[in-house]
């Protein structure tokens, strides 16, 4: 059964939205991260995914505070990213209650430093993001592209001990079209011992039936949550019929 985890982007200490990674399409959903939480929470959400999308941009971290309430108020196993660029990035995350972090930029840039924080923090804490563009890394929240291929850098990591890999196709994220399923399949057919999270263009309960029915591990779900085009008591009733889609009426997330 594929893993569903919601998304919570922040920015300026709000849970907002992006389409394809462009800051100047921030949509905020909600004054109150944590109220989104809770919600996720009371329905049957275990793992959230955190986004520290300022800090992305800012290059450390600027959200620790939403972090550490979050982690405080409620049970979830969450994972952060954004920002992390420095050994003291990292301690900060984990402090405020993170379980885990996903890093993107310093694995592409500074693979060394990415590979003694694996052999420091232990690959079950450690997530590879992987943020995809034409094929190739995009770094620093998006707004650099590299000329790194996807699916060489994934099998080179896979190689060294990553275990997890979060890999959103930015041509997809926040656009409500469907997910890279074709790409997810690729990459779980070269690695196929990968904790593989798709992330990006989830719009339906098809969508997520379609990721389970190809044993895709885990998604990351955001802009249809908050878009009310899959509402919590809609997942809630995915996980416990084992990827069976039924929808219910709608249900709006905390504002």
């Amino acid at each position: 059964m594929i893993d569903i985890i919601p998304a919570i982007d922040l920015m300026d200490g709000q849970c907002v939205r992006l389409s394809q990674g462009n800051y100047s399409s921030r949509k905020v959903y909600a004054d109150c991260p944590l109220d989104v939480a809770k919600a996720f929470e009371d329905n049957g959400i275990r793992r959230l995914h955190l986004v520290d999308l300022d800090g992305a941009k800012s290059k450390h971290i600027v959200n620790h505070k939403v972090l550490e309430e979050i982690a405080t108020h409620t049970s979830l196993i969450i994972d952060f990213g954004g920002g992390i660029k420095s050994d003291q990035d990292l301690e900060t995350a984990f402090s405020c209650g993170a379980q885990m972090v996903t890093i993107g930029s310093i694995a592409a840039t500074q693979p060394e430093l990415f590979s003694a924080w694996m052999e420091r923090f232990g690959a079950e804490r450690i997530i590879l993001g992987a943020d995809a563009k034409d094929g190739f890394i995009a770094v620093n929240g998006w707004l650099e592209d590299s000329r790194i291929e996807l699916l060489p850098y994934l099998s080179n990591y896979h190689q060294q001990g990553v275990r997890q890999v979060l890999c959103t196709d930015i041509s997809k994220d926040g656009m409500l079209q469907g997910t890279s399923l074709p790409l997810y399949q690729d990459i779980l057919t070269q690695l196929p011992g990968l904790y593989l999270i798709a992330s990006g263009g989830v719009s339906s309960l098809e969508d997520l039936r379609q990721l389970n029915a190809a044993g895709i591990p885990a998604v990351v779900v955001g802009k249809a949550i908050y878009e009310n085009r899959i509402n919590l008591q809609d997942i809630n009733r995915f996980i416990a019929n084992n990827g069976k889609v039924q929808a219910s009426a709608q249900e709006d997330l905390p504002c």
